[in-house]
Formats: structure tokens, C-alpha cells, sequence
């Protein structure tokens, strides 16, 4: 007998508003302050501050915007490849089914959400560090001096959200065990029990 296709969990759409909201923002942020923005703008900020300048220019000021689109785009699909992915307790039996190298489904329904609302919130912290260097590079005034707050800014984020998919991943991990050695001691159960 056929088993009936797979439906996927629904897709976290707002997280994936709120990651697109900021992108938004962003741009309009980033249109609006453009015309005020010296000639020369920081290309990169080290430890000391700005190390690094440019000339003003459409691709050099919207360079943190463009990469923040494109992870947005790559996380959401992730998450959506997430989702599609059969659980591991859905699995018929003994039955695999593909999956990348070095990369595992997720154990269950509810894990697999959990995780593609977690890389979402990810990309959030990812735009929230973007906007902290937006706040850096988009300065009308030239300084090669930095704000103690802006490493925070930058890392914290970021590390909030990595940390956050590690613990998500690490949960559904630990369910999905649960749940095999729950069925495999079902299994033992009604084996012992069948037997004369």
C-alpha cells in the first residue's frame, strides 16, 4: 500500500516578515541618508575603528544591504528545505532517504518547525548586526572613531541567533532519541510478547 506523501509543517512567515521588514527598512534608511553621506565612506572597521575607506557609491554604502538580502533569501530557503524534509519519526521502519553530507533531517514534526523559525530568527540577528554597521558606515560626518557599543551590536546579535539554532537543533535531537528508544522498547515489548 502507497504511504501518503509528506505535508510539511507551515512555513514561520513571521519571521520571515519581520527579516524582510528590517531589509525594508533598511533600504529606505539607506535611500534617505545616501545624498547627505560624505565623499568618502568606510569600507571596513577594524579593532581600532575605521581602517579602510572608499569613494561614495551606490554598491559601496548598500554593500551591507545587498549581502543582508542575500542571506535573507538563502536562510528562507533553507528553512523552507527544512520544513520538506521528512522527520527521521515519520520514516517508515528502516527506511532512508537522502540527505546532504554532513547534514541530518530533522527527528521530528515540531523539531523541524523549531528549526526553521530559528535560522529565520538568525537572519534577524544577522540584520540587526548589519544595522549596527549601517550605523557606522552611513555617518554623515567622516570619523575614523568608533562607538564602544558597536562590537556589541555587530557580535551579539548574531551570536544570539547561532546560539539559538544550536539549542534547537540539540533539542530535537535529544526528542527524536527519546522517541526511538520510546519505540524501540515498544518494539522489544510486543516481541517478547508474541513469542509462545
Amino acid at each position: 500500500m502507497p504511504q501518503a506523501s509528506y505535508a510539511p509543517p507551515r512555513f514561520p512567515w513571521a519571521w520571515l516578515a519581520a527579516g524582510v521588514s528590517l531589509l525594508v527598512g533598511m533600504v529606505a534608511w539607506g535611500v534617505a541618508v545616501y545624498p547627505r553621506l560624505p565623499d568618502r565612506i568606510p569600507r571596513h572597521i577594524g579593532g581600532s575603528g575605521v581602517d579602510a575607506w572608499t569613494d561614495k557609491s551606490v554598491g559601496a554604502a548598500f554593500m551591507l544591504v545587498f549581502v543582508y538580502a542575500g542571506v535573507t533569501a538563502l536562510l528562507s530557503v533553507t528553512a523552507a528545505l527544512v520544513l520538506r524534509a521528512t522527520p527521521t519519526a515519520e520514516l517508515p521502519d528502516g527506511e532512508t532517504r537522502f540527505a546532504l553530507p554532513g547534514t541530518q533531517r530533522p527527528a521530528t514534526r515540531t523539531g523541524a518547525r523549531r528549526m526553521a523559525a530559528a535560522l529565520l530568527v538568525t537572519n534577524v540577528g544577522i540584520g540587526l548586526s548589519f544595522v549596527a554597521g549601517n550605523l557606522v558606515q552611513w555617518r554623515t560626518h567622516v570619523t575614523a572613531e568608533v562607538p564602544w557599543w558597536f562590537y556589541v551590536g555587530l557580535l551579539a546579535p548574531i551570536a544570539g541567533g547561532a546560539a539559538l539554532t544550536v539549542a534547537v537543533g540539540l533539542w530535537d535531537r535529544r526528542e527524536g532519541n527519546r522517541q526511538r528508544s520510546a519505540a524501540g522498547s515498544a518494539r522489544s515489548a510486543r516481541q517478547g510478547h508474541d513469542k509462545p
